[in-house]
């Protein structure tokens, strides 16, 4: 079965790479020469690409990969996907037979209007693709879609098994921690993963991949519907917030502006 492993790109992207064997293919290869240099040094040749949405740190290096792999690339059905293959949608299934891959498709729009996520079984344990829709501690910003939109994809992703490996696309957990805890400052576990995180970049080792479990005892944005959470939205806003999507919304705002 595949292993996954990080590649750094730009300043703080990660592309996936699973590889079984001497295969392997890549989640959101936003630049071919990290991606080319692993394959090289590792002996490995590129199987498929997989794509969850359209921006260019995603998508920038599926030409010069492909000029040198002529792979399938799968990605989303309502985005425009250079070079892809393969449009997926939610319930599809995306498969790498080098692989013996098999990963099912989500729609997450919000950050993008037609953003697809990848979920599955790999080595055993269950793992989420999931682009730019969850981070650690955080999520995307709505470029295309709206509040309630990304709510409800975040409810979905958050209803994935709770050991669930998230491979987000950024390292962007610390600062998404600082917000957290100015949103929930009572929140034991979320100053335990604070810390916990803190000592792994200390040592230059990513943040992700998350688990599921504790992105719903630490995410404020999968926690629209605690008290506490919905209190700190409530105040910031200086008006009343009447259901989930409105406390949502609230926190995306706030975040937006957060230093």
């Amino acid at each position: 079965m595949p292993a996954i492993i990080p590649i750094p790109a730009f300043s703080d992207n990660y592309i996936w790479l699973l590889r079984a064997g001497g295969h392997a293919a890549v989640v959101d290869p936003g630049d071919a020469d990290p991606v080319l240099l692993h394959l090289d040094r590792e002996g490995l040749r590129l199987a498929a690409i997989l794509v969850t949405h359209h921006h260019g740190d995603h998508t920038g290096g599926i030409a010069a990969l492909l000029a040198r792999f002529p792979v399938p690339v799968l990605g989303p059905a309502r985005e425009r996907i250079g070079g892809r293959t393969q449009a997926l949608a939610d319930g599809d299934v995306a498969r790498v037979p080098a692989l013996e891959l098999a990963l099912d498709v989500i729609d997450v729009p919000g950050h993008t209007a037609g953003h697809i996520a990848y979920a599955g079984v790999v080595a055993g344990a269950p793992v989420a693709f999931v682009g730019d829709t969850l981070f650690g501690g955080g999520c995307g910003r709505l470029f295309e879609g709206t509040p309630a939109q990304m709510a409800h994809s975040l409810a979905r992703l958050a209803e994935l098994p709770g050991n669930t490996r998230v491979y987000c696309a950024h390292e962007y957990t610390l600062s998404n921690l600082r917000f957290a805890r100015v949103v929930e400052p009572g929140n034991d576990a979320l100053a335990a993963r604070q810390a916990r995180e803190q000592q792994r970049r200390d040592r230059g080792q990513p943040t992700v991949p998350m688990t599921l479990d504790d992105e719903r005892a630490t995410n404020p944005f999968l926690r629209a519907a605690v008290p506490a959470v919905a209190a700190a939205a409530t105040a910031w806003a200086g008006r009343p917030l009447p259901d989930d999507v409105a406390v949502f919304a609230a926190l995306r705002e706030w975040k937006n502006g957060f230093r």
